[in-house]
């Protein structure tokens, strides 16, 4: 049985539309070769979808410009003619743009100014004034940031520095741990280089005690009053 006619008119439906464009796009590029083997042709198809997408084929001894340059020839036209003007035309307005711009920028930094009115030069001073305060309240905010930061940074060592003061009171009640008294001066220097070499984390702390001295001390004379030495790890 032959196949019905198919009336030749818009296919309404979109996906009937877009499967019908698929097949018929295949078979017109399967022609389309066989010209170019059996003919020895050179042929350029360009195609673009209801959606825009670009379908091409071109005869695989054909180069896509040497095909155009060859039709512009044939048919005595200038295809890029139009479009070169129009490059030329963009470039131009591209290098107007980038002298404005950089004229702009001179006449902030105090340059080009001669050329200005008064009406121009009251509105670069609006505008360099706006631009001023923008900057100064975008320092304020910077300073305003670091002196919350360091605020944190020096509420977190007051809290330390308590802590520390609350072990170190600590420790002087606990009978368990001794205490040095009447360090001579060349003793004390060398409790603290013993510490201090024994890493970062350790101190050697003197203080002046507040009771009598420790059974477990020991007493060396030549001081003038009575010091405690206290290792403190933390």
């Amino acid at each position: 049985m032959a196949r019905g006619k198919i009336q030749i008119k818009r296919i309404e439906n979109t996906t009937n539309r877009q499967v019908t464009y698929s097949k018929r796009r295949n078979g017109l590029f399967k022609k389309a070769n066989e010209l170019t083997v059996l003919c020895d042709a050179k042929v350029s198809i360009i195609m673009f979808s209801s959606t825009g997408k670009l379908h091409e084929y071109i005869s695989p001894s054909a180069m896509t410009k040497e095909f155009f340059d060859q039709y512009q020839k044939t048919v005595g036209i200038d295809l890029w003619s139009s479009h070169y003007e129009n490059m030329q035309e963009n470039l131009k307005k591209l290098r107007e743009l980038n002298r404005n711009l950089h004229r702009e920028i001179r006449q902030r930094m105090g340059d080009c100014l001669n050329d200005l009115n008064m009406e121009d030069l009251k509105l670069l001073e609006e505008e360099m004034e706006q631009a001023v305060k923008a900057v100064r309240e975008r320092k304020y905010k910077v300073i305003s940031s670091q002196i919350g930061t360091q605020r944190k940074k020096l509420n977190n060592e007051k809290e330390v520095h308590k802590r520390l003061l609350h072990d170190l009171d600590a420790r002087a009640e606990d009978p368990r741990y001794g205490l040095i008294d009447n360090v001579g001066a060349g003793e004390y220097d060398s409790v603290i280089n013993g510490f201090s070499n024994l890493g970062p984390r350790i101190f050697a702390l003197s203080l002046q005690p507040s009771h009598p001295p420790n059974p477990h001390t020991h007493t060396h004379s030549g001081t003038g009053s009575d010091v405690t030495t206290y290792p403190l790890l933390f």
